[in-house]
């Protein structure tokens, strides 16, 4: 079984007057090889947002591109380990959702 985790950018925060990005909301999915009963894949997801402090020498906003802000995000959430708990997160969503660990009902008719 493998999934796939894909990261994306959908929003930036700026300022007007000189392009400083000060937040970005981002958006990680994951979609599984493991097909459920009607054929599709299964899937998880997980958005938030992150802040950024104003660096030395800002880059021109129109020069940004998706994977460089990315690039960023994960920085600024911590890095490998931090990117890691995030997807590990995730894979147990669709591991749970695959391989049930509860239920509901009850004994009788």
């Amino acid at each position: 079984m493998a999934t796939t985790f894909t990261w994306n950018v959908s929003q930036l925060n700026r300022e007007l007057t000189d392009g400083f990005v000060y937040c970005a909301h981002y958006q990680v999915s994951a979609e599984s090889d493991q097909l459920d009963a009607e054929g599709n894949p299964y899937t998880a997801g997980a958005y938030g947002s992150v802040g950024f402090q104003r660096p030395d020498n800002l880059l021109d906003y129109d020069s940004l591109t998706k994977d460089q802000v990315i690039e960023w995000v994960k920085t600024a959430l911590g890095g490998d380990e931090k990117i890691a708990a995030i997807e590990a997160q995730l894979q147990a969503n669709i591991d749970e959702r695959i391989t049930p660990s509860k239920g509901q009902g009850v004994p009788w008719q």
